[in-house]
């Protein structure tokens, strides 16, 4: 027996499989191995990048317990980008201290020990510091000290959207530097995934914090990581890996990844699986004219699918065409099925006020899952009566069930003021306000792209004639700014990416209309197919710690934890 723990506390990989074991958890991959090695034999200060999904939290949890299993007078700070995540893995980390036999003399001896959800000790002298303690990254950092600092996914969209958001953030890392204690094997730890081409990450890295990546698949260009793959992964590529190959194939499925790529779109797929923030021009402007289907859109019906093809003879080249370099339009390859109404048409309005901006209503069908873009139009005298009544005029034209408006403008009078027209006009239309708040770059972007990607938006000949038409009078270097086509090809995640972003937001706002209804079958289609233990242990450890966790300590297997959790084949999920 005493082989048995010199040998698991002399290697951590070990010490993961024991306890992966001791779980009833699959062995760990491949992946999982190779960062446990990193977290064991790396440098005092290091960055672990992975893909989102690889149980990243799960291994740094298990590390933590290794290294209080070696030497129960270590001093360790957990911080998450919330307080209440990192106070789950704390309280995580006590119930596997009481429930696994092997860690039992780890458990606190004195009635005085801390045993709290935001610290605890284990069997150590007394401190003033205690062995563990949680904080969230904009709690009180201050006053603590720590022999080992583990920051886990501390950047999250909320915190790491803006500029000044990004720089508040690598402030508080400044801060969490100082709390370290002057010891030659103190280390501290960065683990998470980019969430945004600006990541703080690579901030980290010239501040002397060594990253090693680990994306899903082999990259396709080596040159956008900077020499930080993972060893294991460059020996892959040494070896003849081809490129796009999935990494950890007992993790994630080629079928899988291609799944979430659709999903999420390929520039978040590029940053939380690839870890790429160095995006190329067609990633970083990831809303392609070429990605819609452009054809002439029946105002009443549609058939039943509509098949994209990016073939030569399909390209449209009467068309105008203001995208970048390469980017055409297409037509379909092929209408199938019958012709059926619309399940629904509504019509989104972007508002504002008198000025350079515009006002601008959408008119867009949905039918099968596709969106269908009838018309648009765009006026510059505000929300005056004529504009209105207009846009009532087109709600009219196309059968509108639903107008949408963006509730930001104007504080709900736009709404009120279209209520006493409709009254006046006699229209039954339900008006349905919105409110943005999402920075608008990222709002568009993560709304449009999986769209556009899955080829499911059509948009009829004439909308392109008009866009390219409108504003005569404009200064031709003015007019291609207020196109919609210039401003979907030059969209990206930068602050003020455009100049005037009136027409595509009106867009975006109506086809996360459409796609917020859609994803209930999307989601469930995903689940279906990734429904399996090990994908199930880790989804409960990420969304419900605290439940997880229970789950672990009365030994529940697959069928139990769902039954638990009220998803089991025969009920029905909350969401539905």
């Amino acid at each position: 027996m005493t082989d048995v723990l010199s040998a698991l506390q002399d290697d951590f990989k070990l010490f993961l499989q024991a306890l992966w074991a001791q779980l009833d958890l699959p062995e760990p991959t491949r992946a999982q191995y190779a960062i446990a090695d990193y977290l064991q034999s790396g440098p005092k200060r290091l960055q672990i990048q992975a893909f989102r999904g690889v149980g990243k939290s799960w291994i740094t949890g298990a590390f933590v317990l290794w290294t209080l299993f070696n030497n129960a007078e270590k001093k360790i700070m957990i911080i998450s980008a919330s307080k209440e995540r990192a106070d789950n893995m704390s309280i995580f980390l006590q119930k596997l201290i009481i429930e696994t036999p092997w860690l039992s003399h780890l458990r606190p001896k004195s009635d005085d020990a801390r045993w709290s959800r935001i610290s605890f000790d284990v069997n150590c002298s007394p401190h003033q510091a205690p062995s563990v303690k949680s904080v969230g990254i904009t709690g009180q950092l201050t006053g603590s000290r720590a022999d080992l600092m583990i920051l886990d996914d501390i950047e999250v969209p909320g915190n790491s959207m803006t500029e000044m958001m990004r720089s508040k953030l690598l402030q508080l890392c400044t801060e969490a530097e100082s709390i370290l204690t002057p010891k030659d094997d103190s280390r501290i730890m960065y683990l998470g995934t980019p969430q945004t081409t600006f990541t703080i990450y690579k901030k980290l890295a010239e501040r002397n914090y060594r990253p090693l990546v680990w994306p899903a698949r082999v990259p396709r260009k080596m040159s956008n990581y900077e020499g930080v793959i993972a060893p294991q992964l460059q020996a892959d590529i040494d070896n003849g890996a081809e490129p796009w190959a999935v990494t950890d194939p007992d993790r994630f499925q080629d079928d899988d990844l291609l799944e979430r790529e659709a999903s999420m779109g390929r520039s978040n797929f590029m940053l939380q699986f690839m870890l790429d923030t160095s995006l190329s021009d067609a990633e970083k402007f990831p809303l392609k004219n070429s990605d819609l289907i452009v054809t002439s859109v029946n105002p009443t019906d549609a058939p039943d699918n509509i098949i994209w093809c990016s073939d030569p003879q399909n390209c449209i080249k009467e068309l105008p065409t203001v995208g970048l370099p390469g980017d055409y339009f297409y037509s379909p390859m092929q209408l199938q099925g019958e012709w059926s109404p619309y399940d629904d048409t509504i019509c989104s309005v972007d508002p504002s006020g008198r000025g350079s901006d515009e006002t601008v209503a959408a008119y867009i069908s949905q039918r099968n899952g596709v969106m269908y873009l009838h018309e648009m139009r765009a006026y510059h005298d505000g929300y005056s009566d004529n504009t209105l009544l207009d846009i009532l005029r087109g709600c009219k034209k196309y059968g509108v069930k639903t107008l949408l408006i963006e509730s930001n403008f104007g504080d709900g009078i736009v709404a009120e003021l279209f209520k006493k027209h409709l009254q006046q006009t006699k229209q039954a239309i339900h008006i349905e306000e919105t409110r943005a708040n999402v920075r608008k770059e990222d709002r568009i972007i993560d709304t449009l792209e999986p769209v556009l990607n899955q080829h499911r938006l059509v948009v009829d000949k004439k909308v392109v004639e008009w866009d390219y038409a409108s504003n005569p009078d404009t200064a031709p270097e003015k007019r291609l700014e207020y196109m919609l086509f210039y401003q979907m090809s030059r969209m990206c995640r930068e602050k003020g990416a455009v100049r005037h972003d009136d027409r595509i937001d009106a867009l975006a706002q109506g086809i996360k209309y459409f796609t917020d209804i859609l994803s209930i079958s999307a989601q469930q289609q995903i689940i279906n197919r990734k429904r399996d233990e090990w994908n199930d242990i880790i989804e409960n450890w990420e969304d419900d710690l605290d439940c997880f966790a229970g789950h672990l300590v009365f030994n529940m297997n697959m069928e139990q934890r769902k039954q638990a959790r009220g998803d089991d084949r025969n009920s029905v999920s909350t969401w539905v």
